[in-house]
């Protein structure tokens, strides 16, 4: 038997231009309306002198011509199936990975429906191409789809960088010192002036570090002043190695350098610095075959301490400086003779945290973490305790603030990461199951450029494997620097390591930053399990963050 099927046709026939015509055979119903609207936006899409591409999963599912012309693509093929990362130089001009930014910016286009950026793809010739990326975000059939709007920029930011490096160089005529290549009087009083003008509630603590040589008028009148400038460039380049990379080092002029500090933790900051340029001057200088030898004196301001106009701060740091040659010479001097002697003692703190993490007296304890469930272990915490000589075991709540304060909490941390990962490998080869392995990881070491390539030498080195760690970061800490190290939590991630967030419930974190951070545990913050089950808000709290965590 035979069955024979009948659908009633439309026939539409649209003019597109002179001799050119659209026909298309559709079901009863749709209208002329809703033919042209497809037609008008495939024709858009299509003659748009910006560059278009609709992804699917991040990948490409359309283009248009115009995102080819910019890329130098001859067919579309070429295209589907591909990430944007795909085409695109490993870093972008921001220093971060093609790869994790393209993710990064994507999810920030689901969040908020739409995100602008500039973005860099690979052209024909191996040159960069620089785009204004727009990228929205649309939800079809329950599917995300993102619409991409590239615009080539490339000609501008060639002009931009063509004025801007100009800029540089008539600002580095007018501001920079000759001899040494430092910015000089001018460019420093510009800077002091910036920072002292601020609204005083949002003014920053800020010291002024007057260095005066000392007798380094001997050098110029014993060796001439030929000699005495070599010198002089050799200091500058000790200083500016002493320095943090957002200090401010000028010339003053002669022998007199001074350096703008801001961002200071506490004023014994300062002294840190001062103590530490100290240090680098008192090696000997070789030049010309002459092993020379200069010291400095230092005196210190503070801003808004020493409140009052520029030429008071200068003044205060200038009179401070002859404090420090009062008293011999190759020393610091506040202002305040009081700040002095204490910093002077916090000086010494560090000092001895130094020595002895080379001494080799601190001790890595370690806490298990055993299921409530079933009472087995599950994994250890690793703690770091001081082991000092004439004070015997001291907790890190007496050091570990000052030691974030200062920067040492970076050896510090590097050091009982490799302990610890030694630690787990001779227990794994012992026969022993420790679990997974957790360790703190303070903010200043997730910030350095240098941590992840330092952490996959130290797992090679030890023999660790990654998974078998975990890495603590604050809420308190990571929420207000999301930005900047969400890169280097994905990375952490990938590596296999897992990542878990210490005092959770104290921070400030949304919801939509929880859903986009690698993560694989929430540990709640200690003051919301303390009084269980007794206290009901408490309780409430608790149970909302093990629902959140299973989501």
């Amino acid at each position: 038997m035979t069955y024979f099927y009948y659908h009633t046709l439309n026939i539409k026939i649209c003019e597109l231009s002179r001799n050119t015509y659209f026909i298309n055979f559709l079901p009863r119903g749709e209208s002329r309306m809703s033919i042209y609207k497809k037609l008008l936006f495939e024709t858009l899409f299509e003659e748009s002198s910006d560059g278009l591409m609709i992804l699917e999963n991040g990948k490409c599912i359309e283009c248009n011509r115009a995102i080819l012309n910019t890329l130098g693509v001859e067919h579309k093929n070429l295209l589907y199936g591909f990430l944007p990362s795909d085409i695109s130089p490993e870093l972008q001009p921001d220093g971060q990975r093609s790869s994790i930014k393209e993710k990064k910016m994507m999810r920030f286009a689901l969040i908020h429906g739409s995100h602008n950026f500039d973005w860099v793809y690979t052209g024909r010739n191996g040159e960069d191409v620089w785009v204004d990326v727009t990228m929205t975000s649309i939800t079809m059939d329950q599917q995300n789809i993102v619409y991409v709007a590239c615009r080539d920029i490339s000609r501008r930011k060639k002009e931009e960088k063509r004025l801007f490096e100009e800029k540089q160089k008539l600002h580095r005529l007018a501001h920079n010192d000759v001899l040494t290549g430092l910015p000089n009087r001018l460019f420093f009083i510009d800077r002091l002036e910036q920072v002292t003008s601020m609204p005083k509630r949002h003014a920053r603590e800020v010291a002024i570090l007057f260095l005066d040589l000392d007798r380094f008028k001997e050098i110029n009148d014993s060796l001439g002043h030929a000699t005495g400038d070599k010198v002089l460039c050799e200091i500058a380049t000790r200083l500016t190695g002493a320095i943090r990379k957002e200090d401010v080092l000028a010339r003053l002029g002669g022998d007199e350098f001074v350096i703008l500090m801001e961002n200071m933790f506490d004023k014994t900051d300062a002294a840190i610095l001062a103590k530490k340029i100290l240090d680098v001057l008192i090696e000997p200088f070789y030049v010309e075959g002459h092993i020379l030898y200069v010291s400095g004196s230092i005196g210190i301001s503070l801003y808004p301490e020493n409140n009052g106009s520029i030429d008071n701060l200068l003044h205060c740091a200038d009179t401070a400086t002859y404090k420090a040659k009062a008293k011999g010479r190759n020393n610091f001097q506040f202002h305040s003779s009081d700040l002095t002697e204490i910093a002077n003692e916090r000086v010494s703190l560090e000092e001895k945290l130094r020595q002895s993490l080379n001494n080799d007296e601190f001790l890595v304890y370690y806490q298990p973490q055993i299921n409530s469930e079933n009472g087995e272990l599950t994994g250890m915490e690793a703690f770091v305790r001081w082991n000092h000589k004439n004070i015997k075991i001291i907790p890190p709540s007496k050091f570990i603030a000052f030691a974030e304060e200062t920067g040492f909490i970076v050896p510090l941390d590097q050091w009982v990461m490799k302990k610890a990962f030694t630690h787990i490998v001779l227990w794994y080869k012992m026969g022993h199951n420790p679990g997974v392995l957790a360790l703190n990881l303070s903010m200043k070491q997730l910030q350095r450029e240098d941590f992840i390539s330092g952490l996959k030498s130290m797992l090679k080195e030890t023999g660790c494997k990654p998974q078998w760690i975990s890495l603590e970061v604050t809420e308190s800490q990571i929420m207000p620097n999301l930005e900047n190290v969400l890169d280097t939590l994905t990375q952490i991630r990938e590596m296999g390591i897992k990542i878990a967030i210490d005092d959770f419930g104290t921070g400030c974190s949304t919801l939509a930053q929880l859903k986009d951070l690698p993560i694989d545990k929430l540990k709640i913050d200690q003051t919301f399990i303390k009084d269980l089950p007794h206290n009901k808000d408490n309780s409430n709290m608790v149970k909302a963050a093990i629902l959140l965590s299973k989501i």
